[in-house]
């Protein structure tokens, strides 16, 4: 369901109408014939629009208007009339109204209009939830791995610093949590931290999403629209997948990083911004640069500081308190509440190489609360998939085994590891095994890994 809208009208065959119009693009309208009885719906349901008539008996739109804000300042309320003026539309507008539309309502206009107000009104919430998060303080970042160990020493002096930051990593290793961390341990935390995963977003809209638009500007431009440089204005903006960017796209990202300024599309106006960008990217930037999808100017502009953060099957130590605090977060879903991990489970995901990372251990430990019986996870509450994965594992090779080990051959095993894991990007490769980049490569053609 896509939001409750409430529509008010004196009229029964107008109310009749703009609810069938609701109901098939997916919204749960309801209906009330007058403002007394809308105040009453609002009473009892939890509404995220409302749609109601100007001119009707008893209570007026205007009158409705101010009762409704007066209990929800927030919400939108969009308002028709037959009998409208543009002096009316004004007076409405400055009431607090979202929008007017003179009767007959134009349909497609109309779910246009509704769309934004509901997608805004999301934005909102989803942005005071966050502030009342961040204003509790940074997000705890879980796992003594030596790696994170260094950043989490540096990361209030990165935080204190106004530079732009680049997260790598792969999918799901809590680049998102730094992030935050960053803004909320800087001298921004009490102004906006948005993200976006640029990734989800078509090229089409993009430019759109970080510097909005002028009314006109393309078809269902209706009205003007910030973008997130204005939105996160003396915050921070979150570009997550940031490798995902197009070309032309790129440059206008540089050139707002670098002039400090944005143009809306379709506006002829610069608009200074004061935003810090944090970047992060599952992708080698790197290599993206050298094959020509990636601005090398925009590359530097954003590798500033560069934070690579391990993947979970690196710091397998980590599973053990990551674990206990997801159960934590999830625990109370079990019925009775799940406190417990047994230790033949524990030993079984430590075995697991978690392609999904973090995330995917959050999800697994979530569908174990649900699942188990008695409040502890057993094998029996873990995924098939997880099973035989960790049973597939062989013995660590610092598992010495009763005969000895061959010292040349668990260094060749690791390189050929660190090639498959990096998917033949040395740089990469290089990183897994913390090791100088020509050392790395000279290793790989010493056991003929690569050719001399």
């Amino acid at each position: 369901m896509k939001g409750t809208i409430l529509v008010v009208d004196d009229e029964r065959n107008q109310r009749e109408i703009l609810g069938a119009i609701l109901k098939s693009e997916g919204y749960n309208p309801l209906l009330a014939g007058s403002g007394e009885e809308a105040l009453r719906v609002l009473e009892r349901e939890n509404v995220d629009l409302v749609l109601t008539d100007l001119i009707m008996p008893g209570m007026t739109g205007e009158e409705l208007i101010d009762a409704v804000l007066a209990r929800n300042a927030g919400m939108p309320i969009l308002l028709t009339s037959a009998y409208g003026t543009i002096q009316t539309a004004v007076e409405a507008i400055k009431k607090g109204a979202y929008y007017y539309f003179e009767k007959p309502v134009d349909r497609a206009r109309l779910l246009i209009i509704i769309g934004r107000a509901i997608e805004n009104l999301r934005l909102r919430e989803s942005h005071r939830m966050l502030s009342e998060k961040l204003a509790a303080g940074p997000v705890p970042i879980l796992g003594e791995h030596a790696v994170l160990r260094e950043i989490k020493r540096i990361l209030p002096r990165v935080a204190r610093s106004d530079s732009t930051v680049l997260l790598t990593g792969e999918s799901g290793t809590g680049k998102e949590v730094i992030a935050r961390n960053i803004h909320t341990l800087s001298g921004r935390s009490t102004k906006p931290f948005l993200a976006v995963n640029c990734a989800s977003l078509p090229d089409t809209l993009f430019e759109s999403e970080l510097f909005g638009h002028e009314r006109g500007a393309f078809t269902g431009a209706v009205r003007r629209e910030i973008g997130l440089f204005e939105a996160a204005e003396g915050g921070t903006i979150f570009l997550d997948e940031i490798a995902e960017v197009k070309l032309e796209t790129q440059a206008k990202l540089l050139r707002a990083l670098q002039e400090k300024e944005i143009r809306r599309v379709g506006g002829k106006e610069n608009i200074p911004t004061d935003v810090r960008i944090v970047a992060a990217t599952n992708r080698d930037l790197e290599e993206a640069v050298r094959e020509g999808r990636f601005r090398t100017d925009l590359f530097y502009r954003l590798n500033i500081v560069k934070l690579n953060l391990p993947p979970l099957r690196e710091r397998i130590s980590d599973i053990p308190v990551l674990a206990e605090h997801f159960l934590g977060k999830h625990g109370e879903k079990g019925v009775p509440p799940v406190r417990e991990i047994s230790k033949e489970a524990m030993r079984l995901m430590m075995r697991y190489p978690w392609p999904g990372n973090i995330r995917e251990l959050s999800s697994v430990i979530e569908r174990a609360a649900v699942l188990a019986e008695g409040g502890k996870i057993g094998t029996e509450e873990l995924p098939q998939e997880l099973k035989e994965g960790a049973e597939s594992v062989p013995p660590k090779a610092f598992d010495l085994p009763p005969q000895g080990v061959d010292i040349e051959k668990v260094e060749e095993h690791l390189l050929r590891q660190a090639v498959s894991r990096s998917g033949g990007v040395h740089t990469r490769g290089a990183e897994l095994l913390h090791m100088n980049y020509k050392a790395y490569i000279y290793r790989l053609k010493k056991f003929g890994i690569l050719p001399s």
